[in-house]
């Protein structure tokens, strides 16, 4: 009847493919949490009772799933429903709601922007790609919908500051591009909720994201030292997937092929 593929697990960070299959009537009473997460839903609608507070969910909103709540789902209708779970970590539920773990009660506004982006980032983490720090953001995004100054709540204060704590994360990632989120966190003495805000707020583009350029960056230059090996094994020097995965980067980063970049990187010089 309930079906869950997790799709990711990495740094605190896990994002699971929900399918339930119960028909329409009343839910099995006594199922308990394991962990904190944001619950997107997809498809369907249920009703949620979890330690006595009862919540409508639909396509519409979100949910929030603290340790050891008893909950029951009810279903009005039969065919189901379909829903994204984005575990965190206790210290991360704790980083992204103002330094307290216990997540709010109740539904969740879910715009259509924020419905899209879960989507886009579900897909993504089905494809294999590293998406925990957006994962992260989007669990905020869905937390500030019912109290944005908690969420925001623990930001540098000044523009300097946030300059400086950017520049410290870009030469940290310079250094060793796969530094886990978490661990240039804790260089930089900030959490990564944080982090990651002020980062892509600076920038424009995530952690992430700076990473796979730095990266695209490393391949384009060993491509045009003359790079002759096979590209699977430039990918995984290079820290890719694969070599799919290095094709999809530079691909997105200059609009040809590490092969035609080779050819044209290499071509005759005077």
């Amino acid at each position: 009847m309930l079906h869950v593929r997790a799709v990711l697990e990495r740094e605190g960070v896990g994002i699971s493919d929900v399918v339930c299959r119960h028909g329409a009537g009343r839910g099995h009473a006594g199922e308990y949490t394991g962990g904190h997460a944001v619950v997107f839903v997809r498809r369907g609608c249920f009703l949620r009772s979890a330690d006595g507070v009862e919540a409508l969910l639909d396509p519409t909103v979100a949910y929030c799933v603290n340790p050891g709540e008893e909950q029951r789902f009810d279903h009005p209708h039969d065919g189901g429903d379909e829903c994204t779970s984005i575990a965190l970590a206790p210290e991360l539920a704790a980083d992204v709601f103002g330094g307290d773990p216990q997540l709010p009660i109740g539904p969740l506004p879910v715009g259509p922007a924020l419905d899209l982006e879960h989507r886009l980032l579900l897909a993504a983490a089905r494809r294999g790609e590293d998406v925990s720090e957006s994962a992260l953001n989007l669990a905020a995004q869905a937390l500030a919908g019912v109290d944005p100054a908690r969420v925001a709540s623990g930001r540098p204060a000044t523009a300097r500051a946030r300059r400086a704590l950017v520049d410290g994360a870009r030469e940290a990632l310079t250094e060793h591009p796969g530094r886990p989120l978490p661990e240039l966190a804790r260089m930089l003495a900030v959490s990564p909720h944080h982090l990651s805000r002020i980062f892509r707020a600076i920038t424009g583009h995530t952690i992430a994201r700076h990473r796979m350029r730095l990266r695209a960056r490393a391949a384009l230059d060993r491509l045009a030292g003359g790079e002759s090996g096979e590209l699977a094994r430039l990918a995984a020097e290079l820290g890719f997937a694969d070599q799919a995965h290095l094709t999809r980067v530079v691909r997105a980063e200059t609009g040809a092929t590490p092969a035609a970049l080779r050819a044209a990187l290499t071509g005759p010089r005077p």
